[in-house]
């Protein structure tokens, strides 16, 4: 196919690149990760949520993952920060009846001391001590994390040299943060999956969206390296890269 027809493909997956909450349906069929997680955070969760727990999921994106847990309403708080999600989790939490916050600051989170039972978080933001201040003794944080080596071998196909963004986000430093903080370690695990692309025109709606990991990319800047990541996928039949995870499950005593 000549370059002009790729750069047609794929400025059309660069124009329509935005998710709705955390809704990456768009991608089904066309890539994969996670799919091999050494732990699985849904039943980690459920193995410390009681009925009677009072529950907060903080940064929780749309909420679709905690509604899933169909956890007693009003037992449930969630906060979210980013603006389009903010509105989306008024419009779907709030009505439910679970309480809502805005809040992009994860060191002043709006809800008195010891107000819950259960925090949870994936792969959002955290403070440490923030969170010490709001569980009750006894109350339990579980956090799946996205590394700071995460997609960094794909970046280096499209953006070779951009420096890491959050080169701090790994167990043993963050794991630290939560000892200094007060907290006692019940569980701490690292893993390093792939991720896989089907075509090119997928990886550039995820770039786009993904922005924080691929800073200043667009079809334009990086067209000859998409074109040999298209020689890449027609070699091997797919792209690979390597995501980066961890896992904290922390306890106040």
């Amino acid at each position: 196919m000549k370059k002009e027809k790729w750069k047609s493909i794929w400025k059309q997956e660069e124009e329509i690149a935005h998710v709705h909450g955390w809704d990456f349906s768009h991608l089904e069929g066309r890539y994969d990760e996670e799919k091999d997680l050494p732990w699985d955070y849904r039943e980690i969760v459920n193995q410390y949520l009681m009925e009677n727990t009072e529950l907060l999921d903080y940064d929780t994106g749309g909420g679709e993952f905690l509604l899933s847990l169909g956890h007693p309403v009003e037992k449930t708080s969630a906060t979210e920060g980013y603006p389009p999600n903010v509105e989306l989790c008024r419009e779907t939490l709030e009505a439910k009846g679970i309480r809502f916050r805005e809040c992009s600051d994860p060191a002043k989170i709006p809800y008195p001391d010891e107000s819950f039972d259960l925090i949870i978080n994936r792969h959002g933001d955290f403070d440490a001590p923030e969170l010490y201040r709001l569980l009750r003794h006894g109350g339990i944080f579980v956090t799946e994390q996205v590394g700071g080596e995460n997609d960094r071998d794909l970046v280096e196909l499209v953006l070779p040299g951009t420096p890491k963004p959050y080169p701090h986000l790994n167990l043993k430093e963050q794991r630290g943060e939560f000892e200094k903080a007060g907290f006692q370690i019940l569980r701490g695990e690292e893993a390093y999956r792939p991720i896989v692309f089907y075509d090119v025109g997928a990886f550039v709606w995820f770039a786009h969206v993904i922005e924080w990991e691929f800073p200043g990319f667009s079809v334009h800047r990086c067209m000859d390296n998409l074109l040999h990541m298209q020689e890449i996928l027609e070699q091997d039949g797919k792209i690979e890269g390597t995501i980066h995870r961890y896992l904290i499950v922390a306890r106040k005593p």
